[in-house]
């Protein structure tokens, strides 16, 4: 038998990201390779931290991933959150600012949210699974900083939970606070690069860690500074944004007033 040649041993090896779409243990790279960079992946038993290491196409692979079975990553900030400061969505109307494929809209539903309208200035993003859930009425094109009560078909917002990008909380929020219902509770994801001035963010979109924690802050008492709300705390991110970027997530209730 011919010796195999450089060339056929290598087409027995291909990247990691790529072998675990392959095998269909995530839906893309994107996500595999998050996974990877959160240690969730044993090769040989051993975890793996490179989503372009060369792997043999027969490697013994174990995934165990808290988000796997979740639409996107993000589920599980939210499901932090809600832990952190003790919130039940069970029963209540939900309104999910900046849906996109919907993972916190997935947690509020799996934790029984009674109903979630989901709003998102793109299109065609959310997961069709979601979309047609009879639980959720899906508001595409809308920005947030634009939103009032109409479009809501008369639903009480009885939960506001917040993931956005590319516009300040200061923009997108105060309308959503605004039509809330006393009693109502929010939980609001804080990404710095998107708070912090141009001059405070460095190459790559990463911010300083000194920065981000003085930006979050901000928020916090601007939060807490709007009619009816109590800002309950702060708490980390259990896993940072795609671009690296640490992340905060606020809790607060409408009581006050």
């Amino acid at each position: 038998m011919p010796a195999r040649t450089a060339a056929s041993r290598n087409a027995d090896r291909v990247r990691l990201d790529e072998l675990l779409v392959e095998r269909g243990l995530f839906a893309s790279r994107s996500r595999a390779r998050d996974a990877i960079l959160r240690g969730t992946v044993t090769v040989g038993g051993a975890v793996a931290d490179k989503p372009g290491a060369s792997t043999p196409t027969d490697a013994a692979i174990a995934v165990s991933d808290p988000a796997g079975r979740y639409v996107s990553r993000a589920a599980l900030k939210l499901i932090a959150g809600l832990d952190a400061f003790g919130f039940d969505p069970t029963g209540r109307s939900a309104l999910d600012i900046g849906a996109s494929t919907g993972g916190f809209t997935q947690v509020l539903l799996e934790r029984g949210a009674a109903h979630v309208v989901a709003i998102d200035v793109g299109h065609g993003q959310m997961a069709p699974q979601l979309a047609a859930d009879p639980r959720v009425t899906l508001l595409e094109g809308v920005n947030a900083r634009d939103l009032d009560a109409a479009p809501l078909g008369g639903r009480p917002v009885e939960a506001i939970v917040c993931d956005v990008s590319f516009i300040s909380l200061k923009l997108a929020l105060p309308p959503a606070l605004a039509v809330a219902m006393r009693g109502a509770f929010a939980v609001v994801l804080v990404k710095p690069q998107f708070e912090a001035g141009r001059e405070a963010v460095g190459k790559g979109g990463l911010v300083d860690p000194a920065v981000a924690e003085r930006v979050a802050g901000e928020l916090h008492g601007w939060l807490d500074e709007q009619p009816g709300w109590r800002v309950l705390g702060m708490v980390a991110s259990p896993i940072e944004g795609g671009d690296g970027n640490r992340e905060f997530l606020l809790g607060a209730v409408k009581d006050r007033g």
